[in-house]
């Protein structure tokens, strides 16, 4: 397929060069990021968007999302699909994607989970909404790029998901974070504390796949002081989303605003700031109780 990449930083980027890598032809685009290797650079959004069977972003916002899409969404033949990997907010998902298919494409919003290091490797999980059809023309290309591909639902869907993921992930950490501290006010080894969490029922991704506890459990952001990963100021941005979505439709998520809170506060007025997000672990083995 001739596909277009519009976003190719740390996400973007490992995706595009796994397309190529699988003998697709990627035209990519980004103001200030290099072009991974089979990757053929283009001038603007709009010379990665003629011409092509697809066209993937991967961009920071739903601002900026928007903005490239009433760049591209022109220029595209109809029956081009547009798959936006962003991670937006649901209403700027079902937005484009309506403007998207008033042009005859067919849109496809995908947000991923696996991080960089997923994104590298070719095993991202994407979360998909829109038609069928469009998800039908998507599918082979998250093969390439992920180990598993959902069809959640219609257009906007897949934001839907990954935030509600993403507001669990943020409240999971948060507390995996929280009872290592007082384990070790309590005095309990946190081997033994990891031995008896990851196989009983405090058992979670955060616990036993991303262990915040340095020299615990798998190889993880904690074991290389903490560097993303996936970065507390992304894992803040994802909370706010959540935030925004549960005003949006009047659903009470007071777990989800207080790791809101928290990771603003970690983020914005302490350290956090280009730290992982298991950071927070640090964080409360310095505080005692307030």
């Amino acid at each position: 397929m001739k596909i277009g990449f519009i976003g190719l930083g740390n996400m973007g980027g490992p995706m595009a060069a796994n397309l190529a890598a699988a003998g697709h032809q990627v035209s990519g685009f980004d103001l200030t990021a290099d072009m991974p290797e089979g990757v053929t650079k283009v001038d603007s959004a709009s010379d990665a968007a003629q011409n092509k069977d697809a066209v993937i972003t991967m961009l920071p916002n739903g601002k900026i999302l928007s903005s490239v899409a009433g760049e591209i969404i022109e220029v595209m033949g109809k029956g081009t699909a547009f798959i936006d990997c962003s991670t937006v907010d649901v209403e700027s998902a079902r937005t484009v994607a309506e403007a998207a298919t008033a042009f005859g494409l067919l849109a496809v919003d995908a947000p991923v989970s696996g991080g960089v290091g997923g994104a590298a490797a070719g095993t991202l999980t994407f979360m998909a909404g829109g038609s069928e059809a469009a998800f039908a023309v998507a599918e082979p290309l998250f093969e390439i790029m992920g180990q598993k591909a959902v069809h959640c639902g219609e257009s906007g869907a897949g934001q839907a998901a990954k935030i509600c993921n993403n507001m669990i992930l943020g409240i999971t950490m948060i507390g995996t974070c929280e009872a290592f501290a007082l384990a070790d006010k309590l005095g309990l080894d946190r081997q033994k504390m990891f031995d008896v969490v990851s196989t009983s029922s405090g058992y979670s991704w955060s616990m036993n796949a991303y262990c915040p506890a340095p020299g615990v459990g798998p190889d993880s952001p904690s074991d290389h002081g903490y560097r993303p990963g996936f970065a507390a100021e992304l894992m803040l941005k994802d909370l706010r989303l959540s935030q925004q979505a549960a005003e949006a439709s009047n659903a009470d998520t007071p777990l989800g605003q207080h790791a809101t809170e928290l990771y603003t506060q970690f983020v914005e007025n302490e350290d956090g700031n280009g730290m992982d997000f298991s950071a927070m672990l640090p964080r409360f083995e310095k505080r005692g109780r307030s």
